[in-house]
């Protein structure tokens, strides 16, 4: 996993570990059968697929853009999870997506979220996704999630 160090242990991998914990224990990322494809230091990229029960428009088969939202939202969450300055609990507080384009029928819709920065309360991400075409995104995210922090001394839940 990336940033976990060289031997894989430590503070690192379990925060991705509990950051993949997590995001396969959710209902609806099972429902829209999200995978993790990697997690560590602050860094997180997750996949689904093409679904046909998710197209908003049964004239082109285009996913649903609520779909690609929740994507980049649990990614995003899982990005702030694996961040070294904050715990594995946060939530969304604010996101803005950009769509760019339709992601193409049947193919796989991959996000990149990344937690830039992170104050006492709130942490930052910017966030891509796209299809098999990675040089044309399908939208582009910045938001907000909470932050806990351990007490000084505690070590991550």
């Amino acid at each position: 996993m990336a940033g976990d160090g060289a031997d894989g242990k430590g503070q690192g991998a379990d925060k991705a570990a509990i950051a993949r914990q997590f995001i396969e224990a959710i209902p609806f990322s099972r429902a829209l059968q999200m995978r993790l494809d990697e997690i560590g230091d602050g860094v997180a990229v997750i996949s689904m697929p093409w679904d046909a029960r998710l197209v908003g428009d049964p004239r082109t088969g285009v996913i649903h853009g609520g779909a690609v939202s929740a994507l980049m939202d649990t990614c995003g969450g899982a990005a702030v999870m694996s961040h070294p300055e904050a715990l594995a609990g946060t939530a969304t507080i604010d996101l803005r997506i950009d769509y760019m384009r339709p992601a193409q029928p049947g193919q796989r819709i991959t996000a990149r979220a990344s937690c830039y920065h992170v104050t006492r309360s709130v942490a930052f991400v910017r966030a891509e996704a796209w299809d098999d075409d990675r040089s044309r995104p399908v939208a582009a995210a910045t938001g907000a999630f909470t932050v806990a922090r351990a007490a000084q001394g505690e070590g991550t839940p």
